[in-house]
């Protein structure tokens, strides 16, 4: 399996990120993750609508904390068009809890903790950590990757108007 060296970093540290760089054009890997109630979900699932994939390494640390709020906000006021998953290693009781405990009604939490099929297909599985690094993906209503931005600094919040001014030119 592809590693890309540096391609991340935590704190100014270099990571190494396992599997191919998915780019936009790609057709999004149909990837099987878990939800908060254990139940397998498939990424084809959310076919037909305009999927924001955010990619995150814990959501029990301030940063995604931060990031997932935010995009339940935004949300919100996307529509039924669109469907916006958070994405992590966290065991889904973890993820089911701590949604409870944020109020995230518009944000779906699936977990990749099982064999990180998402983390390497989508080329965002951090080696040294076994996490997930901030990685974002807007795909189209058939599935094809239209919008990534990758936060090189885990550490730091993703560009979100450019995020969503992206998943809004497809609707």
């Amino acid at each position: 399996m592809n590693e890309r060296k540096g391609a991340a970093t935590f704190q100014g540290n270099p990571l190494t990120l396992v599997g191919d760089e998915l780019k936009q054009g790609d057709r999004a890997p149909d990837v099987e993750l878990i939800d908060n109630d254990l139940a397998p979900v498939k990424l084809s699932s959310f076919r037909g609508k305009i999927a924001i994939i955010t990619s995150v390494p814990s959501l029990d640390t301030p940063v995604c904390d931060t990031e997932t709020r935010r995009f339940n906000q935004e949300a919100g006021k996307l529509g039924p068009d669109v469907a916006v998953l958070a994405v992590s290693m966290d065991l889904p009781f973890a993820q089911k809890r701590w949604c409870a405990a944020a109020g995230i009604e518009w944000v779906r939490t699936l977990s990749d903790y099982r064999d990180a099929r998402f983390g390497t297909t989508f080329g965002v599985l951090i080696k040294e950590l076994r996490l997930l690094a901030r990685s974002i993906f807007v795909l189209d209503r058939e599935g094809t990757v239209r919008y990534v931005q990758h936060v090189k600094e885990i550490t730091k919040e993703p560009d979100y108007d450019a995020v969503l001014k992206a998943a809004k030119a497809l609707v």
